[in-house]
């Protein structure tokens, strides 16, 4: 038996805007602290910007045990995240360092990044994790055994299974992870860790775009915050009836949500969708309200606290993820709900 062994530290890419670091990056930090442990091995945060010496401090409170802190040698060139500067970056810092896992947050920018830095390098990359573990792998038909390897674990063929994608022979092994899907750790101000100071030559060509404004969107719904999710499917049945998920949500004071096949059928906006592909959350109470439970809408709210199933099949899978069960007619059950809370005053 050949077992194989790799060395190296663990890596999160850290996202920063205007000196602001984007919570997708915080909430891999905690994955990765527990990944760096059990491998025994550093966990580096790699951070390009401008005057970015407060934000490195930052990210050791919050589990670090190195920052790369990159500055271009000339002026603010990483200032504005642009793909071609902060791969060239983030290309020269793995060739210099070597580490053994690399991970970026599933967000625009991560998941414009990371394929371009895994294309330079000719690493592998698994896009859009919702788990990431430490394991074994033996090489089929052969007598090599690869240890301690990233399981990188996500949704695939449209959500219908879950894989586990394992890559032992290219590295390092790197991957995006959703936001939401893991918990955001607390910081400690009383940790130390070292700053590395990286000045990376680059040149105007390295900054091809001029980014004359920048406007910003706000986000009308925040899920993520919500401790209280009222959910509605297709069950539902139309966008009028979905006026049931929004009172309840209100009796309650808590947010309105939604399958992908309710956005689908126009029933409500799609920045309330819960899923795969839209936002993954983990409030205190759910209440999945005629939904099925299709693999990919667990896999954005699975991690709720308590679950209750409203629904009219006693075989919908979303019964089975459920901690509380019932079966009926939501348009009989729903008004009593609201009702109830409103005669006691909850609302």
């Amino acid at each position: 038996m050949i077992e194989v062994n790799r060395k190296g530290e663990v890596w999160v890419f850290i996202e920063q805007h205007d000196g602001r670091i984007e919570e997708p990056s915080l909430e891999l930090m905690s994955k990765a602290r527990t990944l760096a442990d059990k491998l025994s091995v550093k966990l580096g945060a790699v951070l390009p910007g401008y005057k970015i010496r407060n934000l490195a401090e930052k990210i050791i409170h919050y589990g670090a045990d190195k920052v790369y802190a990159a500055e271009a040698a000339k002026g603010g060139l990483l200032a504005k995240y642009q793909t071609n500067s902060y791969a060239k970056v983030i290309c020269k810092l793995i060739e210099k360092y070597k580490p053994q896992i690399v991970l970026y947050g599933a967000t625009a920018a991560g998941r414009d990044l990371a394929p371009r830095i895994a294309s330079a390098i000719k690493a592998g990359l698994t896009a859009d994790c919702t788990d990431l573990q430490i394991g074994d792998h033996t090489v089929a038909n052969s007598d090599i055994v690869h240890r301690n390897l990233l399981f990188q674990v996500r949704p695939a063929f449209g959500g219908n299974i879950i894989a586990t994608i394992i890559n032992y022979d290219r590295w390092p092994q790197m991957a995006t992870v959703r936001e939401g899907v893991m918990l955001m750790p607390q910081p400690d101000t009383k940790r130390k860790g070292e700053i590395i100071e990286e000045k990376v030559q680059l040149s105007d060509s390295d900054v091809p775009l001029e980014i004359l404004e920048e406007q910003k969107k706000a986000r009308k719904v925040n899920l993520k915050a919500a401790r209280i999710i009222v959910a509605g499917g297709a069950g539902v049945g139309s966008r009028e009836n979905f006026k049931l998920i929004w009172d309840l949500a209100n009796s309650l004071g808590g947010a309105p949500a939604a399958t992908r096949a309710a956005v689908d059928l126009g029933f409500i906006d799609k920045e309330y969708q819960v899923g795969q592909t839209g936002t993954t959350v983990r409030p205190s109470l759910y209440i999945a309200v005629g939904i099925s439970g299709a693999i990919q809408h667990q896999a954005g709210m699975s991690q709720s606290q308590k679950i209750v199933a409203i629904n009219s099949d006693a075989d919908a899978p979303i019964l089975q993820a459920a901690h509380y069960r019932i079966v009926g007619d939501l348009n009989v059950i729903v008004p009593r709900m609201i009702k109830a809370l409103r005669e006691k005053g909850i609302k």
